[in-house]
């Protein structure tokens, strides 16, 4: 098939899935065609059945703000008709299938739309009045639509449309095994602990929804009671206040900061335990990747967290904002060898199991197909 891809390409989790769809439908033999704004920062070494196409926006000086949403549309329709491709798949409602949709009304209905929703483009921007009729429209105009987690599909039913109206196939968000497995990285952590510290690991954009605040909480009794260090990964608005947080409450020496990561597989390697605290998560992609990794987690048991974690199996999960059963959690586990090692081989069952590349390229594949009749 030849298929356009859409996507964010920064850090986000739906960009990363994205891009990693793309390269595994192109090792199964598929032409795939990125259309994006920058090229997916996943997407760095060469595959004959991979192309990329940028999308620039008019700034022609009518324009207060350049219309990257018709350019985008423009491009896919120009390269659809270019390429012949047979279906676009966007990720995230907007303003990707808006423009998928308006592509195919340019090209023909031949051209189909497979829409992926990935999470805040419902929880977050679909609470937004003045965004709910687009991001209906798109949804109820695209060939087929998917979510990454049963929460989200629930979630998407409750706010745009009902079951009958709209099937919606849930497709769990996967993780490449070849990249991310369990690994010797002792030379790296001598970098940031010392034999009998633990490592704690957070990975986030840093917006309030994720909680950074919460994880210096359940880092700060942590520490208390086990040696202790802590790596921050990611930056953004909450960034500010963490710092003050760790400097207020004399953790500056045990709190590492390190920023955007493009690769993150080895950081999540050197961790004991990941921690991702969030008020809202439609899946929690770092957790799949740290359970790949043979990484437990103590999490919150919200959205699509309890479908990625198994409570008192592979991990842990709290209700949000209950900062001292998250410690206790994370204490309880760091504590207890024989626990951590049965929840860190459950996690690589679990992975195997739901979570691996081979078996969700393969539900894709089972949508194009029923899309466009082949």
């Amino acid at each position: 098939m030849r298929i356009g891809i859409t996507c964010y390409p920064s850090h986000g989790g739906s960009g990363v899935v994205a891009t990693e769809l793309g390269k595994l439908l192109a090792e199964r033999g598929h032409d795939i065609h990125f259309i994006t704004y920058d090229m997916p920062f996943r997407l760095v070494s060469f595959h004959q059945n991979i192309q990329y196409h940028g999308v620039e926006a008019n700034r022609y000086a009518v324009f207060k703000y350049p219309p990257y949403d018709l350019s985008l549309a423009s491009r896919m329709a120009q390269v659809a008709k270019t390429y012949h491709l047979d279906l676009l798949h966007v990720h995230y409602a907007i303003p990707h299938a808006i423009a998928a949709v308006l592509a195919k009304q340019m090209v023909g209905d031949y051209l189909k739309v497979v829409t992926t929703l990935h999470g805040t483009d419902i929880t977050v921007l679909g609470e937004d009045p003045s965004l709910r009729d687009i991001i209906c429209y798109g949804i109820h105009h695209s060939d087929a639509v998917t979510a990454v987690s049963d929460d989200l599909v629930k979630q998407t039913y409750a706010l745009f449309c009902k079951s009958a109206e709209k099937h919606i196939d849930r497709i769990y968000n996967f993780v490449d095994t070849k990249v991310y497995f369990p690994r010797d990285v002792s030379h790296l952590r001598r970098k940031f602990s010392n034999e009998n510290e633990k490592l704690l690991l957070h990975i986030s954009n840093f917006r309030a929804v994720k909680r950074p605040l919460d994880v210096i909480k359940v880092f700060r009794k942590v520490q208390k009671q086990i040696p202790a260090r802590l790596l921050m990964v990611g930056e953004g608005p909450e960034l500010s206040r963490i710092i003050d947080l760790v400097n207020n409450w004399g953790l500056a020496e045990k709190v590492f900061f390190l920023g955007k990561q493009d690769e993150v597989s080895q950081l999540i390697s050197l961790a004991d335990l990941v921690l991702l605290p969030s008020e809202k998560e439609s899946f929690g992609l770092v957790l799949l990747e740290a359970m790949a990794c043979g990484v437990p987690a103590v999490a919150s048991n919200v959205g699509g967290i309890p479908e990625v974690v198994e409570h008192g199996r592979t991990g842990f999960l709290s209700p949000v904002g209950h900062t001292d059963e998250m410690a206790d959690y994370a204490i309880r586990l760091l504590q207890d060898d024989a626990m951590y090692e049965s929840f860190s081989k459950a996690g690589l069952e679990r992975v195997k199991k739901y979570f691996c590349g081979c078996k969700i390229v393969k539900q894709y594949e089972e949508v194009y197909r029923r899309v466009i009749g082949k």
